[in-house]
């Protein structure tokens, strides 16, 4: 394979929403579906470790030299709407807010929300993510994945992907994303379309600390309850470790004051599970993964 494909020893510190990261072995942005198969082709056969990752966000890469190879497909971000009968098809790579605009700007409805949030279609599709009851799997038709093993493209139906809260069977699988056809309602008001998204980011950006370096939500809400009030009942906002810090706006991100860690960050993790299990009995689940880390993802 065409080695300029790649780079090794690639600092990741940037390609991570808090901005923290290790050292990858080789690194790679494929710009289409045959660069990325080649990508994972070539993986597999020199027998490398191949990690995905999109936008960064909620990812937390240890400061260690990370082997094998991380794909980034943040440059795979073809956007394909049909305005009239409401068809979508979005590359692994496109970002949520250019999504969630687009879809505005084309009279579609039922993905305003997704405005405020800093991740990629196939990240948000592999980690279920949202807010509240909302996310990509309600418009989902079907999935166009790579398979690790065999490295064929097939592509996969709604109904035959697990989506539970924060859940995917894509983390559980072979199977490497890289398009999704989705459909949202067609024929919607335009103005109001573009206002309730706006109105939905100003939301954001108000209540959560979206002008710092931060993972978007740390911890997923525990059933009948929400991570961030019990973080609040313990006072637990703005407390530190190093350079990471609990924000004061939102208790359930973590931000990183220009000079964390990803050991202070990860320490801080830990002792807001420690003090949330003996106080209140409940284990809070990080959303966050971790790359490079002894920890159950």
């Amino acid at each position: 394979m065409n080695k300029n494909i790649f780079a090794e020893n690639f600092n990741l510190s940037s390609y991570t929403t808090i901005k923290v990261g290790g050292v990858a072995e080789y690194f790679a942005e494929p710009r289409n579906t045959d660069e990325f198969a080649s990508l994972i082709k070539w993986a597999n056969l020199k027998k490398q470790r191949c990690q995905i990752i999109g936008a960064g966000s909620n990812l937390l890469i240890n400061n260690i030299f990370i082997k094998g190879l991380v794909i980034c497909t943040k440059k795979m971000k073809t956007l394909i709407i049909e305005p009239h009968t409401g068809m979508v098809e979005a590359a692994a790579g496109v970002m949520l807010p250019t999504l969630s605009n687009s879809l505005a700007k084309n009279r579609l409805q039922g993905g305003e929300w997704a405005v405020g949030i800093p991740g990629t279609v196939g990240g948000a599709i592999y980690m279920n993510a949202g807010t509240g009851n909302l996310s990509l799997a309600k418009n989902l038709v079907s999935v166009k994945v790579i398979n690790n093993k065999t490295h064929k493209e097939i592509e996969i139906e709604k109904k035959d992907i697990d989506f539970e809260y924060r859940f995917s069977s894509f983390q559980s699988n072979d199977l490497v994303i890289i398009s999704a056809k989705l459909y949202f309602e067609p024929n919607g008001n335009l103005e109001k379309l573009i206002q309730t998204t706006k109105n939905n980011l100003k939301l954001k950006t108000e209540t959560q600390p979206y002008h710092l370096p931060s993972f978007g939500s740390v911890f997923k809400n525990p059933e009948n309850n929400y991570a961030a009030k019990l973080i609040d009942d313990m006072g637990l906002k703005g407390f530190k470790i190093g350079g990471a810090e609990i924000s004061t706006m939102h208790s359930n991100f973590i931000i990183n004051n220009s000079s964390a860690s990803s050991k202070d960050i990860y320490e801080l993790i830990t002792v807001i599970q420690e003090k949330i299990l003996q106080n209140k009995g409940i284990y809070l689940q990080p959303e966050v993964r971790m790359i490079g880390f002894d920890y159950p993802n």
